[in-house]
Parts: structure tokens; C-alpha cells; sequence
């Protein structure tokens, strides 16, 4: 792969910028700062969600670059996702909608189903409480009805191109099938340790590019999984591991470089979290070097496949029981 690769193409022609900003777990109050630091330094793919409640911060920051001149709205990548308690045909139109407004766009460069489990839509609460104070999953998910709300969305002009985020190969052959405009992304948990390769085939099979999440193995996960009063697994950092560390050695390289680098090589997106000035900085100078092929063969040989699996989700027992829970398969 040349080392110059700046994007991905989806099959209906539009471009993804390879290197996006991560914005989960990015407080409103700390935003601002990160997305003109971004922006700034060149970045022109923002990943955000309804779940993560920080599209109006993100909303104002775009909107004062646009209306200073400095970018148009065509010159950038926007992502946002459909929350679990939108998975309902009828509730597609409601929840874009509202990330519009938030986001103060006229339209999403992509539109992601956050996740294959669905909530019921009920109050105005993400995670939806049942009588028993448990997550009030809704069993009778329909991904095929879900998806046709989903391309509504397209024939609208509110969204240019739809995707999926953590959903199995199963899940997304069903919607392929009965599809009239095909997934164009995926998006799901992807590095070293957990590097997808038979999902990542079978996409590249059918057309549809990837962008990972955790490409660095996601530091933030532990905070968040204490906010929500779940245990904490012990899990090894992949920013210390011995061979990431020899390479980005060689190179002059940080190993959160060299993590973005190797799913980079892969055609990979990648859309590192961060909401420190030096650290956006760093994630996005990742064009000046390349990996060579035995550094690649090292890195693929760190694969732990499904053990390497850090987002199991094995805390939240109400979806592990729900018939379209993505992660009870191998791929």
C-alpha cells in the first residue's frame, strides 16, 4: 500500500479520510478545544453518535469554521450514528433528525446503526430502564425493516451514504441481501490484538471498507466502565507491547503511531479518541513513515482473535440474551 493513502472510496464513489477523530467519551466542556485543535491541523473526518451526547458541541464548533470561510461543508467527512432505542424503522427519521439539528447539518456524510441489539423506545433516558431497573432491550429487532428506514434517509438527502457498527458477518449478509443501497461501513472494535481478518474478508468481499475502533485499545474503556458501575477486567495495554514497542523504536515513532499505522497498511480508518492537543497532534502524523512487510508480519502475529476482544460487553447481561446480539458468533 502506498505510504500516501489518505482515504477510502465506498462503492458509490464517496471518499472517507483514513484518519478520523474519535469522539467518545469527549465531555462537552472539552469538545470545542479538540475539534479546532483537529481541524486545524488538518483532519477532516469527525466520528461522533447520538449515544455519545456531544453533537451540539461539535454542531457549534463546525458551524463557526464554516461561517468564517475557512471550510466549506463539503470538505468535511461527518459521521454520526442510530442509537440502540432507534433501531425501529419508525424511529430512524426521529433520531437522525435530531443529530441534524444538534450538529446544525442539513446532512451526515454517513449514517451508522450504532449496534445490531435494539432498545425500546421509551423516555428520553439512552439506556431505557425496564420495571426491574434493567435495560428494556426489544427482542423482536427487525434489521431488515430497520435497514429500508435506514435508506428513506438516503432517498431524503439526510444522509449521502449508511453503514453498520458492531454487527456480525450473519447480520450484515441478511441486510446485503434484502439491501437496495448496500452498507457502504463498517465499523467495529479493531488492532492488534483483535484483528478481525476473516470479518474484515468478508467485507472486502462485498464491497464494504472499515474503520476501526480501539485501534490503540481504547485507555478510556476502564473510566467507563466504572461510570457505569461495571467491573473492570484486567487487560493488557497494547501501547506497551514488546514488538510495537522495538518498532516504533526504529521508526522514531510513538506506538499509538505504529497501532494506527498497521490498520492503516490494512485500508483500514481508524479514528483515535483524544481530547489533548499533543496527542490529536500525534495521531494524525502517521503519512511520513511506513511499516515495512516483516514489520507488518510481526504486528499480524500479535492477533489473539476473539480473546483479544475488549468491548465483550459481558457486563450488560440483558444484551447477551437478545437474539441479534452480534458477538455469540465467530465473525
Amino acid at each position: 500500500m502506498p505510504s500516501q493513502l489518505t482515504s477510502v472510496t465506498f462503492h458509490n464513489g464517496m471518499k472517507m479520510p483514513i484518519v478520523g477523530l474519535g469522539t467518545w467519551q469527549s465531555k462537552p466542556d472539552e469538545i470545542a478545544t479538540a475539534l479546532d485543535t483537529a481541524l486545524e491541523l488538518g483532519y477532516r473526518h469527525i466520528d461522533t453518535a447520538y449515544m455519545y451526547q456531544n453533537e451540539a458541541e461539535i454542531g457549534k464548533t463546525l458551524k463557526k469554521w464554516f461561517d468564517s470561510g475557512k471550510l466549506k461543508r463539503e470538505d468535511v467527512f461527518i459521521v454520526t450514528k442510530l442509537p440502540p432505542k432507534g433501531n425501529h424503522a419508525e424511529s430512524v427519521e426521529k433520531y437522525l433528525k435530531r443529530s441534524l439539528k444538534a450538529l446544525q447539518l442539513d446532512y451526515v456524510d454517513l449514517y451508522l446503526i450504532h449496534i445490531a441489539v435494539g432498545f425500546k423506545d421509551i423516555g428520553e433516558d439512552l439506556w431505557p430502564m425496564d420495571e426491574n431497573g434493567a435495560t428494556a432491550t426489544d427482542p423482536s429487532t427487525d434489521h431488515v425493516s430497520l435497514w429500508k428506514a435506514m435508506e428513506a434517509q438516503v432517498d431524503a438527502g439526510r444522509a449521502r451514504s449508511i453503514g453498520l457498527s458492531n454487527f456480525n458477518s450473519r447480520q450484515i449478509a441478511r441486510i446485503v441481501k434484502a439491501a437496495r443501497i448496500r452498507p457502504a461501513n463498517l465499523q467495529v472494535e479493531l488492532n492488534v490484538y483483535f484483528q478481525q481478518r476473516e470479518l474484515v474478508a468478508f467485507c472486502k468481499a462485498l464491497d464494504i471498507t472499515i474503520c476501526a475502533y480501539a485501534a490503540i485499545g481504547s485507555p478510556g474503556m476502564n473510566q467507563w466502565l466504572k461510570d457505569q458501575g461495571k467491573p473492570v477486567p484486567e487487560f493488557p495495554d497494547l501501547i506497551k507491547d514488546p514488538v510495537v514497542c522495538k518498532i516504533a523504536k526504529q521508526h522514531n515513532k510513538t506506538s499509538a503511531q505504529v497501532l494506527l499505522r498497521h490498520c492503516m497498511q490494512r485500508e483500514i480508518v481508524v479514528i483515535p479518541k483524544s481530547v489533548k492537543p499533543d496527542r490529536i497532534k500525534e495521531n494524525f502524523q502517521v503519512f511520513d513513515f511506513e511499516l515495512t512487510e516483516e514489520e507488518m508480519e510481526e504486528l499480524n502475529s500479535l492477533d489473539k482473535r476473539q480473546p483479544g476482544r475488549r468491548f465483550t460487553l459481558d457486563s450488560f447481561k440483558e444484551l447477551l440474551t437478545h437474539p441479534e446480539f452480534p458477538y455469540h458468533e465467530p465473525y
